[in-house]
């Protein structure tokens, strides 16, 4: 069914107009990604946990490691590689859109896209958020945590250090003032961008600017979405990981679905 779009409220700029975004457009677009991910059928439930996979087996990773310090960060973290992830979700929901098959064998087509190309730059401009937040929390534990003797030995010991002590809210306080400042960052650059490549033959930096202009022009409704998808997320990953085989797919059409009220096609 369709939907009407609200009417074009800046003027182009790289030839794209962007729209104003208001609270319902988030709710609409968050039905039409759940009414997407019910026409699969279960389909790409499995595909779901090809994120969380990764994640978990990271996690365990650095705890064999033993850098517990950083098992939270990569966590966390983790959400900002999440557009580059959501690509094939996008794709699908494209096709979807248009009538095409959109069965779970098309997920992996954006790679063979003509906008390819910009999907590997932004993913590899997220990976380089992703490597300067990592530093930047280890940086944070070495000025806070790690004068506290023996806060790694164990994790009963690090649960303790962190919550019990006050260079751990030091680190809590300054690592969440950070990390926000790098989630609206990741969000203002990938809200609009990933989908957009998906969806037309556009340099990572056109698509990356229109993102930003979207950000810019929304900041408020912007904000919203991140907020709601930080949560969907924090509920999906309750159950050990599990309900995010829901999550992530539903927030991948989702921002498809945001993306097509965002911007004038």
């Amino acid at each position: 069914m369709a939907i009407a779009h609200p009417s074009p409220a800046t003027p182009a700029r790289d030839d794209i107009s962007i729209r104003t975004l208001t609270f319902d457009d988030l709710r609409i677009a968050l039905r039409q990604g759940w009414d997407d991910f019910l026409a699969k059928r279960g389909d790409l439930v499995f595909l779901g946990f090809i994120y969380p996979v990764i994640v978990a087996l990271a996690i365990m990773s650095a705890s064999q490691m033993s850098i517990l310090p950083l098992i939270f960060p990569l966590l966390a973290g983790a959400i900002l590689l999440g557009p580059a992830f959501a690509s094939g979700f996008y794709e699908l929901a494209r096709r979807r859109e248009n009538g095409l098959d959109s069965r779970w064998r098309h997920f992996l087509d954006v790679i063979r896209k003509p906008g390819g190309s910009a999907l590997f730059d932004l993913t590899c401009v997220l990976a380089l958020l992703f490597m300067a937040w990592m530093a930047t929390a280890w940086f944070i534990y070495h000025a806070t945590l790690e004068n506290v003797p023996g806060s790694t030995a164990s994790v009963g010991s690090f649960l303790s250090a962190v919550f019990g002590t006050s260079e751990g809210w030091q680190m809590i306080i300054l690592g969440n003032i950070v990390g926000f400042g790098f989630a609206l960052l990741t969000l203002a650059v990938s809200v609009i961008s990933f989908p957009m490549a998906v969806d037309r033959p556009v340099s990572w930096g056109v698509a990356m600017r229109t993102s930003f202009r979207v950000a810019w022009h929304n900041p408020v409704t912007v904000a919203a979405w991140g907020l709601i998808v930080v949560a969907l997320l924090f509920v999906g990953a309750l159950p050990a990981l599990v309900g995010l085989a829901v999550v992530l797919p539903v927030l991948g059409y989702a921002t498809w679905h945001l993306y097509t009220r965002a911007v004038v096609r």
